[in-house]
């Protein structure tokens, strides 16, 4: 199997991507939403919600938090989540700054 040859790429870009391929599952911006919306959630919660298996809803909280968009506490036999601010910020200052590349030219090709 090959490389993703990652290296080559400055922090910034191997970052957004990150954040692109976790935002690019609707199961995630559901839970994102829900998160925002209520401003904390227990897990069993977004099962009724999303309406997804525990595992599978497990699985994506695993990703959200990896890339550092949510945060988890336990509490007794459950874990709390919740918006990561900082992280959120960063991300969102980040994207903003990505996306607002496009002062190029407007008509070229």
């Amino acid at each position: 199997m090959g490389l993703t040859k990652t290296e080559i790429f400055t922090e910034e870009q191997n970052q957004i991507a990150q954040w692109a391929k976790v935002l690019g599952h609707p199961a995630r911006i559901a839970i994102l939403q829900h998160l925002f919306k209520t401003d904390a959630c227990i897990c069993g919660d977004l099962v009724d919600v999303i309406g997804l298996a525990q595992p599978t809803i497990s699985q994506h909280l695993k990703e959200l938090k990896k890339v550092g968009i949510i945060q988890g506490t336990i509490e007794g036999t459950s874990v709390c989540y919740c918006i990561n601010q900082k992280g959120w910020h960063q991300m969102q200052t980040a994207l903003s700054g990505f996306m607002d590349l496009t002062q190029g030219p407007k008509d070229c090709c």
